[in-house]
């Protein structure tokens, strides 16, 4: 059973696990399919993506209509998105823009690149929680595959539970879809995930405090 964060006549926000991915594949029937199932209804349409590693707010539409209205928003890049990641490593920088193109490396990865014709552009800032590990903020203003794992990799600080960027080995990906932020249909609609207790706990009060912020 999938958490349900909000639910709308024409959308519905999940807290999606770690380790489930949004499609069908040889060892399970999709995400998708999973829902509607849980749902009672015939379908469910996905309008954005999160990597299967990656938790937190999923949304979908409930009807053709929905779907179509929410993607353009997300092609035009006018939905908020907010995630939180853990790293070992101090980074470059402590908050600031990271930018530049993607390109393909080896195993799958991805690669930041000094082109900047079609950019990914994300804004970060940090937190020490204590020794050794920092707290990430990232707000993506683009949505390349890969483009947070890669902008972190690129400031020093693999995330945590990252095998294919460098990361520390860890239980998970600390990789987290924290916040989406939008309008619909004449109405603002901000929409939180919570951090499973695989968080560290002292995460907590930082982010009782700046939640506002976000939104």
């Amino acid at each position: 059973m999938f958490s349900i964060l909000f639910r709308h006549a024409d959308f519905i926000a999940i807290n999606k696990p770690p380790g489930i991915g949004v499609h069908q594949d040889k060892d399970s029937d999709g995400l998708t399919r999973l829902l509607a199932a849980q749902l009672g209804v015939e379908r469910v349409w996905l309008v954005h993506r999160l990597d299967k590693p990656t938790s937190g707010v999923l949304l979908f539409a409930l009807n053709e209509q929905a779907a179509s209205q929410l993607a353009q928003q997300f092609a035009a890049k006018t939905i908020r998105k907010t995630y939180l990641a853990l790293s070992d490593r101090k980074p470059s920088k402590k908050q600031g823009w990271i930018k530049g193109g993607m390109a393909k490396a080896r195993r799958g990865a991805w690669k930041l690149t000094r082109e900047m014709e079609n950019p990914a552009v994300t804004q970060f800032h940090s937190i020490s929680i204590e020794a050794g590990l920092r707290l990430f903020v990232l707000q993506p203003y683009t949505g390349k595959t890969h483009q947070l794992r890669v902008a972190m990799k690129s400031i020093g600080s693999p995330i945590l539970g990252d095998n294919l960027y460098g990361g520390t080995q860890a239980a998970r990906l600390f990789l987290h879809a924290w916040q989406l932020s939008f309008d619909f249909n004449d109405q603002h609609h901000h929409i939180t995930a919570p951090l499973d207790e695989s968080w560290p706990k002292q995460i907590q009060p930082f982010l009782a405090d700046k939640a506002k912020s976000y939104e």
